[in-house]
């Protein structure tokens, strides 16, 4: 197309379509805004002028500006208002039978040289293509919501897509200050082609009873960074869309990991759609409000923990990164802490390692340097796990090898005094093993920290089969002392947050396999659309490929799912020692540190 597209008609008012009007109107563009129903258009018309309004207060735009931008949105309930567009959008509801409506209607009003757009992000756009009388002029274009703050802009080609349509398409993104990735037509396109398989093995895992949803929730933000956690955003986007999308998946895939969790279809049909019905896995003020209030499986603030055993001092067994990382956690919240490794020389430089990071945060003004010197004072290294015969709480922290674990549990078990509570900080292996090296295993209990442990707020606190509610209880209490957020979890393989994160990374992989997305692409998806703060390449690349490796194959063997299986170009990255950065190349190439 050799003209811009400077007259767009966008169908379908509800959230996300006056999300796409507006971004179009504050870049310029002149819009036509469609619904049949004449209160969505008002609704449209009122969010505008209340976006304006905010932008006007924080001197973002002028008055005369927001006059500008009301004045060139108009609103229609009848497609006829679309003659003239150079592009229509149209943003209606998931069903093939209303989109194949809109399009056909279409074909007899826009312009021979105008491009239409279908928003669907779940719907096959070669479908809804082949039905137009000009499919080469149709193209998915995908925004994500909210449309005006998301950067992700998809832009979906089928096989009779004109390259002219989608060069104009791609133009006019880059214009609306926005992303584009171009992307072929599957269902869930890349973000939510990776984004709604974890949402869908989050509410398995609710359904389940596995976990809370308020724990659920919280590991995901504060074990992985994310904006949102999956059941409040699966509530955000809609319980109804997301079975849609998920059931698009799977009749393409068979993969199980997309076929939809029953929680979503019962929801669905109880009509507990999430936010936009006031219901859905949370309750909220109303409908469309993101109050979330107080409801039957709200847990109470003031429960009663129980009762626990006291914990005045602690041992952390190991000399590595995450080692020191902990001993620094519990000597900066007042706990006496013995740091034991296999020497005492190895103890001694994780101490001056804990002393660089205390000293970096003076530095930065964080900390006296009286309270650096009083943690440091609290930190007795030792060469032994003697060592530990009086502390109140033992913290392992060595290699992610079953085998060393529990040979160090039967070391601690004759050592420590009876009473003290015997944690590991495994990520993967069963909590349990470790318990049974023990003669006391109502004593033993998971204590899975995040790295880096100083900075990461999350703790998921695994008790097995065997665990006294004491101990558990003291490990709760434990990690609020020193100001970290515990979640439950069972002992079970990847626990709440390597189990939803792991089997997203693993069909990354798997989409670079199938050469439907770079490497680039996917990694500027979910960053943009989903809001991650590394994209799944990155972050494979920081933890280690064959830590990864190692996870997927627990995963895989716990769960039998062959959905999680581990990508075969991720196994033969491992064997080839493309590690990630610790050697220098995994997914991408890293300069050797």
């Amino acid at each position: 197309m050799d003209t811009p597209l400077s007259t767009i008609a966008v169908v379908g008012l509800g959230t996300m379509g006056a999300g796409i009007a507006e971004v179009l109107l504050r870049a310029g563009r002149e819009v036509v805004g469609i619904d049949i129903s004449e209160a969505a258009a008002r609704r449209a018309v009122a969010s505008l002028e209340a976006a304006t309004a905010r932008s006007v207060a924080r001197e973002r735009i002028t008055e005369e500006q927001r006059r500008d931008i009301l004045a060139r949105f108009r609103t229609f309930s009848d497609l006829q208002a679309a003659a003239d567009a150079d592009l229509v959008i149209e943003v209606v509801p998931e069903s093939y039978e209303l989109k194949q409506q809109v399009f056909r209607a279409l074909d007899g009003i826009v312009r021979p040289d105008a491009i239409l757009a279908t928003g669907t992000n779940a719907l096959s756009v070669t479908r809804l293509a082949a039905d137009s009388a000009r499919p080469e002029r149709v193209l998915g274009l995908h925004f994500f919501n909210p449309a005006p703050a998301m950067k992700l802009v998809e832009v979906v080609s089928s096989v009779l897509t004109s390259p002219q349509a989608v060069a104009a398409v791609t133009d006019l993104t880059h214009a609306l200050g926005k992303e584009p990735v171009a992307v072929g037509d599957r269902p869930g396109f890349v973000a939510d082609g990776l984004l709604f398989g974890y949402l869908n093995q989050a509410a398995a895992m609710y359904e389940s009873k596995y976990a809370s949803r308020e724990d659920i929730d919280a590991a995901m933000r504060l074990g992985c960074g994310l904006p949102m956690g999956p059941l409040a955003l699966l509530d955000l986007i809609g319980i109804d869309t997301a079975r849609t999308v998920l059931e698009a998946m799977y009749a393409e895939t068979g993969d199980r990991l997309h076929a939809p969790a029953p929680v979503l279809k019962h929801l669905s049909e109880a009509g507990l759609t999430g936010r936009k019905a006031g219901r859905g896995f949370y309750t909220y003020e109303a409908p469309d409000s993101g109050v979330v209030v107080r409801d039957a499986l709200t847990p109470l603030e003031t429960a009663a923990a129980g009762e626990s055993r006291e914990v005045r001092s602690v041992g952390v067994a190991g000399s590595g990164t995450m080692a020191s990382g902990i001993a620094e956690v519990f000597a900066k919240a007042g706990y006496d802490v013995v740091l034991a490794a296999r020497s005492l020389e190895k103890a001694e430089t994780a101490k001056a390692r804990i002393a660089k990071s205390l000293a970096r945060s003076v530095d930065k003004g964080r900390m006296t340097a009286e309270a650096r010197d009083e943690t440091l004072g609290r930190i007795a290294p030792a060469g032994s796990l003697d060592a530990f015969a009086d502390v109140d709480l033992a913290v392992e922290a060595v290699a992610e090898d079953l085998e060393v674990k529990r040979q160090l549990f039967g070391t601690l078990d004759k050592i420590c005094k009876p009473g003290a509570v015997l944690a590991t900080t495994t990520s993967s292996l069963p909590v349990v093993a470790c318990a049974r090296a023990t003669s006391r295993p109502q004593d033993v209990i998971g204590m899975h920290f995040f790295n880096p442990a100083p900075a990461m707020k999350l703790v998921e606190i695994v008790r097995t089969v065997l665990t006294a509610d004491d101990v558990h209880a003291t490990v709760r209490e434990v990690t609020a002392r020193i100001r970290k957020h515990p979640v439950d979890c069972g002992d079970r393989a990847g626990f709440i947050v390597n189990a939803l994160l792991f089997p997203y990374l693993n069909n990354a992989i798997k989409m670079v396999e199938q050469h439907y997305a770079s490497l680039d692409d996917i990694d500027a998806a979910m960053k943009l659309g989903g809001g991650y703060p590394m994209g799944p390449f990155e972050l494979l690349d920081v933890v280690g490929l064959d830590v990864s490796l190692a996870i997927e194959q627990v995963l895989h063997r716990e769960f039998r799912d062959p959905g999680l299986a581990p990508a075969p170009l991720l196994e033969h990255l491992v064997a080839a020692g493309c590690l990630g950065r610790k050697t220098g190349r995994g997914f991408r190439e890293h300069a050797r540190r």
